[in-house]
């Protein structure tokens, strides 16, 4: 009795802190955010042991992690669906700005088929997750240094093709939530190339409702962009790919992050 009248009194302290404090709140969104994450990838992998390496095993945890935006004050749309790339592999590039991002490839998972990440070798010994990512079909690699870095590349290159692999990249390396992108790093760019696959450039609109200790409610706008074929080219149009999925990412985060603005200020008023 006492452990439960405890347990009611804690529980009522917290919701009343998420209530009144933003503080509090942005601090309990994302502690609970990483705890169900977890959760929610590690829960199903009995069954994904049935069909090891196949991206669908991820369509649980992705469908688990929807389930809870409302609990955050997040809504999404995706935008674009009729560009997604057919019968093919490709490096799909997203602009990154928080660990929250997991729900951007929680949406995008069932969109496109033979989904999957890149990760480092040293994340499958964090176990029970390393296995879960495992058996979603992750590809992990060595941490690449500059003599083995080309062939990491080819390595990858050649599992993406024999898979048909679409596989989800932040080109900037880092979260930002400034008010312009940083400049992407060329890694995805040689994948691409390297695998003879297209690449399926994402917009998401910017997280307004985040900022430093403040997590409130927002609706992201995530949009699927054309194709840019990489047919052809070599380490030398590296610069120009880069230009032009910079400039597509960019000009189309900008639009939609401001009709989201004049959405959000409309429900405010």
């Amino acid at each position: 009795m006492g452990f439960l009248l405890y347990t009611l009194v804690l529980i009522t302290f917290l919701a009343i802190l998420w209530k009144i404090n933003s503080v509090a709140r942005c601090v309990l969104k994302f502690t609970f955010f990483g705890i169900t994450s977890m959760i929610f990838a590690c829960a199903p992998i009995p069954l994904m042991l049935l069909k090891p390496r196949d991206s669908k095993n991820a369509l649980i945890p992705a469908a688990l992690l929807r389930a809870t935006e409302r609990i955050y004050g997040l809504s999404y749309n995706v935008e674009g669906i009729e560009n997604i790339i057919k019968d093919s592999g490709c490096v799909v590039l997203i602009n990154h700005q928080s660990a929250i991002d997991l729900f951007v490839l929680a949406y995008l998972w069932p969109l496109m088929p033979n989904s999957t990440v890149i990760s480092k070798k040293e994340i499958f010994y964090i176990q029970p997750f390393g296995l879960a990512s495992w058996l979603w079909g992750t590809i992990f690699i060595n941490r690449v240094n500059a003599k083995d870095a080309q062939s990491t590349v080819n390595q990858t290159g050649e599992i993406i093709r024999r898979r048909k692999a679409r596989v989800l990249m932040f080109p900037e390396g880092t979260r930002n939530l400034g008010n312009t992108l940083l400049p992407f790093k060329k890694g995805a760019f040689h994948l691409a190339i390297a695998s003879k696959v297209p690449i399926q450039p994402v917009a998401v609109s910017r997280y307004s409702f985040l900022g430093k200790f403040r997590f409130d409610s927002g609706h992201i706008t995530i949009r699927i962009l054309p194709a840019v074929s990489t047919e052809g080219c070599t380490s030398d149009d590296i610069p120009k790919l880069i230009d032009k999925t910079y400039k597509m990412i960019s000009e189309n985060v900008n639009e939609i992050s401001s009709k989201n603005n004049v959405k959000n200020n409309l429900k405010t008023s």
